[in-house]
């Protein structure tokens, strides 16, 4: 039985191959037109931030909290420091149910300490945040007008929380981000915007209970 040959497949091919090379080339144009469109700037909003003066009140506010605070943990510690010095000076003349008693006391006032402690950097952590948000607000609308004033498609972050290792100068806009909020750096470079570092942790100091005799 004769079949007939099907001449149209080797045409079908060749404009599949064809319709796949243009698209390629598309693909290829398309990328370098982005490429040349985009443009990439850079700045450090924790530098920006540092210089503001709102940053410097609220710090001040927080590390004046902060030292209420550690002022009231050392008194905890004083405190628990004494008892347990008297803990230890009689223990062993104490019964079971006086010793016992003593060392739970000892054992509350060190979990209210470590607690009280651990509350209040939470608490001041928190206020910091609340206090700061509308400047940092503020200060991205202004990398945001910027961008858009000069040209810049991104901005990215070179700060201590930025992944960028390397940018040219000539795309920093910090100095463009300054001016617009109005804000005249020192001769020195700012340092960092952070919330007050955490208070000092109560020292374990309560025993553990005796062994009987």
């Amino acid at each position: 039985m004769f079949t007939c040959l099907n001449l149209n497949k080797p045409i079908v091919k060749m404009k599949n191959t064809f319709v796949y090379a243009l698209a390629g080339v598309l693909s290829l144009v398309c990328l370098a037109v982005e490429a040349q469109t985009m443009k990439i700037g850079h700045t450090r909003i924790d530098y920006i931030l540092s210089l503001t003066p709102e940053n410097k009140v609220i710090t001040d506010l927080l590390t004046n909290q902060q030292k209420q605070t550690q002022t009231e943990i050392n008194r905890l510690q004083q405190e628990l420091q004494d008892k347990y010095a008297l803990y230890q000076k009689g223990v062993a003349q104490m019964t079971d149910i006086i010793r016992k008693d003593r060392e739970t006391e000892l054992q509350g006032l060190q979990s209210r300490i470590q607690e009280f402690s651990r509350t209040s950097d939470e608490a001041i952590q928190n206020k910091y945040k609340q206090l700061i948000w509308p400047t940092v607000a503020k200060i991205q609308q202004a990398i945001d007008t910027v961008a858009k004033q000069n040209g810049y498609t991104h901005i990215l972050s070179t700060g201590n929380t930025g992944a960028i290792l390397y940018a040219p100068e000539e795309t920093n806009i910090t100095e463009l981000v300054l001016k617009y909020l109005d804000i005249t750096p020192g001769q020195n470079v700012g340092q960092p915007a952070k919330a007050p570092s955490p208070s000092t942790p109560a020292k374990r100091v309560a025993p553990k209970p005796a062994k009987k005799k």
